[in-house]
C-alpha cells in the first residue's frame, strides 16, 4: 500500500503530500531514486577496479606458468564448480523476481523471493566450504605444508622395470636415465612453486568473492525485514533494486571466475 497521503484544502482541491520515504534533501521520489542508482553504479565501478586487478594478475601468471596453472586447475572439481554456477544463475532469477514483486506492491512475494535468494546464496557458500576442505585435506593450501605431487620419478640409478630378469642397463643408458630423473625432479620442484601461485590466486579470488556473498546475504536480511514490515510499495522499492544490482554484480564475477579457474586445458 502506498504511503502517500491525500488531503483536501479548503476549496475542495486534493493535494498529495510527500511519500514518507522521501528524504528532505530530495524534491521527488524520482530524483531520490536517480541519486541512489548513480551512487550504486559508482560503488560497483570501484568493485570492478578491485577485482580487475586480481584478474590482471591472474592472466599474467597464467601466461608465464600456463602448464602449472593447467595442471592445478584440473585438480578442481567440475561438479562443484558447475553446481555453484547453476546456483548463482538461479539466485539472479529469484533476485529479479523479488525486485519485480516489490515494483508491483506484492509484499509476500517479495519476502519469499528474497528468502529463496538467500537460501541459494547459502548453498553456494556451503559448496565452497566443501571445496576448501578438500584443498586442506590434499595440502593444496599455499604455505609451509603445501604439497603438489606431479609425477613420481624413480630413484636415480634404479633399474628400469622394462628390463628382463638378470639384465642390466648399459652405462650410457644409466647415465641418460639418471639425467632424465634429475630433469623430472627439477620439473617437480618448479611445479611445487608455480602451482602455489595458482592456488594463492584461487583462494584470494574465490575467498573475496565468498566474502562479497556473505555481505550480500547480510544486506538481504535487512531488505527482507524491511519488506516484511511493509516498507516498500509501487512508489518506493529502491533498496530492493539496489540490492539486486549488487547481487547481480557478485554473480557476474563468478561467471568470470568459473571458466578462468576451473576450465584451464580441461580437454587434455
Amino acid at each position: 500500500m502506498s504511503n502517500a497521503v491525500v488531503h483536501a484544502d479548503g476549496h475542495g482541491h486534493a493535494h498529495a503530500t510527500h511519500h514518507s520515504a522521501l528524504q528532505h534533501h530530495f524534491d521527488t521520489m524520482a530524483q531520490q531514486k536517480e541519486a541512489a542508482v548513480v551512487g550504486m553504479w559508482v560503488f560497483l565501478v570501484t568493485e570492478i577496479l578491485f577485482f580487475g586487478g586480481l584478474f590482471a594478475a591472474y592472466m599474467v601468471y597464467r601466461i608465464w606458468y600456463f602448464d602449472a596453472f593447467a595442471e592445478a586447475s584440473r585438480s578442481l572439481s567440475l561438479f562443484w564448480g558447475g553446481l555453484n554456477t547453476a546456483v548463482l544463475i538461479g539466485s539472479s532469477l529469484t533476485m529479479a523476481m523479488a525486485v519485480r514483486s516489490a515494483q508491483t506492491n506484492k509484499r509476500t512475494a517479495t519476502v519469499n523471493w528474497l528468502v529463496l535468494t538467500m537460501i541459494l546464496g547459502a548453498v553456494f557458500l556451503g559448496v565452497k566450504v566443501i571445496e576448501y576442505a578438500d584443498k586442506f585435506e590434499h595440502h593444496h593450501v599455499p604455505g609451509y605444508n603445501f604439497q603438489w605431487a606431479s609425477h613420481e620419478a624413480p630413484a636415480a640409478g634404479a633399474p628400469s622395470t622394462l628390463l628382463g630378469a638378470g639384465e642390466h642397463a648399459p652405462a650410457t643408458e644409466g647415465a641418460a636415465a639418471a639425467e632424465g630423473h634429475r630433469e623430472l625432479s627439477l620439473n617437480a620442484d618448479q611445479l611445487q612453486l608455480t602451482t602455489q601461485i595458482y592456488f594463492s590466486l584461487y583462494f584470494t579470488m574465490t575467498g573475496l568473492h565468498a566474502l562479497h556473498m556473505i555481505v550480500g546475504i547480510g544486506i538481504m536480511l535487512v531488505i527482507t525485514w524491511m519488506a516484511w514490515k511493509g516498507k516498500f510499495d509501487d512508489q518506493y522499492y529502491t533498496p530492493v533494486e539496489m540490492a539486486g544490482l549488487y547481487w547481480h554484480f557478485v554473480d557476474i564475477v563468478w561467471i568470470f571466475l568459473f571458466p578462468l579457474l576451473y576450465l584451464v586445458e580441461r580437454h587434455v
